[in-house]
């Protein structure tokens, strides 16, 4: 009988990456539950996100307004944003099993 366990590996690498698009939504800013997720955890562990970005832009006064308006914090807005922008481009997280 032909070993399938190579095959079966990559469906289920398949089936991970998957799970971690979005379902398309009415609002294509609408945030992927798990990012929602991982942005109100307590637990969760940050990092600094250093860019230079173009001054013209305001990006920083945009992102003070929207945190006095909707009282997100200025780091899940960041987060949000690059979030939902990278999976729309094709580019999820990668699945938990395969970044351990």
């Amino acid at each position: 009988m032909p070993d399938h366990t190579h095959h079966v590996r990559l469906l289920r690498e398949l089936a991970d990456l998957l799970e971690t698009q979005a379902e398309p939504t009415d609002d294509p800013f609408t945030p992927h539950p798990d990012t929602q997720a991982v942005i109100q955890s307590r637990h969760t562990v940050r990092g600094q996100l250093n860019y230079a970005v173009p001054e013209t832009l305001q990006l920083q006064r945009r992102i003070r307004r929207y945190n006095a308006d909707s009282g997100i914090p200025h780091g899940d807005i960041v987060t949000l944003a690059l979030d939902t922008f990278l999976r729309a481009k094709g580019y999820p997280p990668e699945p938990a099993s395969t970044t351990a």
